[in-house]
Formats: structure tokens, sequence, C-alpha cells
């Protein structure tokens, strides 16, 4: 267990490997409570969201979702969010270590709104993997396995009313079950009886990190923050210029989205060596970025990392990771690291 964003949470329940696999191979049960959700409504709710998330939430029917950032002034991230829309408004999933922050900024700027803080009120549980569909589907009486990715709908699960959503941030499919905080621990035990079957293990934060990683998704904190830009950490196609006015956008269509301040790669590493969040890069030898997230890759068997350089590296310089000392050839790639095959 560790301390994180107020919370005790859980880093493995058996180790991070067979955790990880089960979900890449099975699936795997997530306690994400910490979370944190916040609330808009009345008749400005829209224009309200609008001016804080750089993403153009005006395109979103009723139970749809889209994933974007808050930009500050400056046009650094003060967050990423998924923003879902509701009936009568939307609900705005944050990080659980910037929640005080984000709850003050949100509030500071919702004064033409209703703007709640619910994050005590909802506790989130995640099924991933290839088997999550078919576990979460036999649980519940609506077909959640027609949702389509980035939507959600209100069901039952076990008989626990939830609020089903189809996002996710492992490179698998499955849902994420939003529910009544006093309800979530009988719903764990369900998912954990009716998934053992399935091969569902419950699964911890070191998991989801290996995981998120491999699918080349962000980790705020890391791999950005509030003074990186979206077009600094390939987050440029969450902002929508054309939307209308939003915060930081003045200061953002001052870059040039080709070539940002940074620039955000996927980089492999061979060998035994493992890059870790604020080594340098060297670009022939010579500083030239910083580490933002790395592991060691249970799917693809050897290191990744990303890494913010300096926005005038060439593409085709090569690179290294200082190491306790030791500089480790690194090779540029595509990202995500992982795609999960076609069908599955």
């Amino acid at each position: 267990m560790v301390e994180f964003g107020g919370f005790d949470m859980p880093l493995q329940y058996s180790t991070i490997r067979e955790e990880h696999i089960a979900v890449r191979t099975r699936c795997g049960l997530f306690d994400l409570s910490h979370m944190g959700e916040v609330r808009f409504s009345g008749d400005r709710a829209l224009d309200v969201v609008q001016r804080l998330v750089t993403n153009d939430v005006a395109r979103l029917e009723v139970g749809g979702a889209l994933y974007g950032v808050m930009c500050n002034e400056a046009g650094g991230i003060v967050d990423d969010v998924v923003v879902y829309r509701e009936a009568d408004g939307y609900m705005v999933v944050i990080n659980a270590a910037c929640r005080p922050k984000d709850v003050a900024w949100m509030g500071e700027h919702s004064a033409e709104c209703t703007f709640e803080d619910i994050g005590d009120a909802v506790a989130l549980l995640a099924v991933q993997g290839p088997r999550a569909v078919e576990l979460v589907s036999s649980m519940c009486p609506d077909d959640v396995a027609a949702l389509r990715p980035f939507h959600c709908r209100d069901s039952r699960v076990a008989g626990v009313q939830a609020s089903v959503s189809r996002t996710g941030y492992t490179g698998e499919d499955g849902f994420e079950l939003y529910v009544d905080a006093a309800a979530a621990p009988g719903l764990w035990d369900s998912l954990l009886e009716a998934g053992a079957p399935e091969g569902l293990i419950p699964c911890g934060l070191g998991a989801r990190d290996t995981l998120r990683l491999e699918a080349g998704l962000r980790l705020y904190g890391q791999d950005m923050d509030d003074t990186i830009d979206p077009y600094s950490c390939a987050l440029g196609w969450t902002v929508k210029l054309q939307k209308g006015d939003f915060i930081g956008k003045p200061a953002l269509v001052q870059l040039d989205p080709a070539h940002p301040p940074r620039r955000f790669v996927g980089i492999e590493l061979q060998g035994r060596a493992i890059a870790r969040h604020g080594q340098e890069v060297l670009a022939d030898g010579q500083a030239a970025g910083v580490v933002t997230s790395g592991t060691y890759s249970f799917t693809l068997d050897h290191s990744i990392a990303t890494a913010s350089l300096d926005g005038d590296i060439a593409p085709d310089t090569d690179l290294s990771v200082d190491i306790r000392g030791i500089a480790a050839a690194a090779t540029v790639v595509p990202l995500p690291f992982y795609r999960r095959p076609k069908g599955a």
C-alpha cells in the first residue's frame, strides 16, 4: 500500500507482472476511487466547460465523452481530464493528485453555473482486458457491449446502480463503473466472484502504470504539468482553436504545432537498462532532454520510455539515456508501443 493523492492505494496485490499480464490476456479489476469527479449544471454549463477545456465539448451528445486538457493563461496544462455529457450537465473526471488545485481552478471560473465537487460521493471501479466486456455484460441487464468507445450509459451491474463508461487507460477494452461510494465494496466483491472463472484478478497502481505506458498514454505530473503546453507532449489533437475562446488560447495560437518548444517521443532501450522519470537524455553525448516515464514492458520484453526533448533536436539524432552515469543507447519509436490486436 502507498499514499497517493490523499488515499491509501494498492501498489500491487500479487506482482505487477502478474497483474499486467492478466489485463493483457484475461481481465483485471482496478479500484480507481481516488480519481476526482466534478459536475457542472445550469443553463451556462456548456459555456463554462468550453472555456475550461481545450477540446470541443459542444460536439458531445448525451452519453458521450471526450479526453482533453485544461490550460492556464500561459498555455501550460493544469490537468488532463475526461468530460462526460449528462442529461442535465457535464461530469468531469480529474486526477487525484490534482483534485484540490483543480477544484479551486474550476470553481474560480464557474460563476455562471452550478459547480459541485462530487468526488467523495462517487467511487470508480474499472474492469479491463479481453474478457472484460463479456464479464460485465453478464452482470448487467442492458446491452453495454453495444456501447461505443468514449460513451457511457446508466445501468445496473450486479444489482448496483452504475454509470457504465467505455474509455479505459490500459490499452485494452473494458468498462469504468461510476457508483455510489457506499455500494462500491459490495460491487468489488461481486465482480471478483463472477470474474474468477475468467481469470479476473485485482490490480494495483503498479500495473496501471506499466499498462498505460505501453499504450502511450500520459501521466500528469510526469509527462506533463503546468509548464508544458499540449503540443509539447503530443496532445495537440486535443486543442480545437476553431471552437472559440478558451483559457490558454491566446498563448497556444502563438505556437507552431509542427515545431513546439519540446518534442515528446517514445524510446526503446536494449538489454537490462531501464530508464526512469527524471533521467537525462543525451543527443550525441550532449544534454538534450529528460525521461518523463519509463518501465520494463512485460508485453514487449524490453525497456520502454517516453522523453521530452529540446524542440530543435533532429528526429534522426542518436540518443542515449544517462542511467546512473552509464549512457544506455536509446532508439526513437512511434507511439503507442503496444496496440491490442484487432478483434481482441
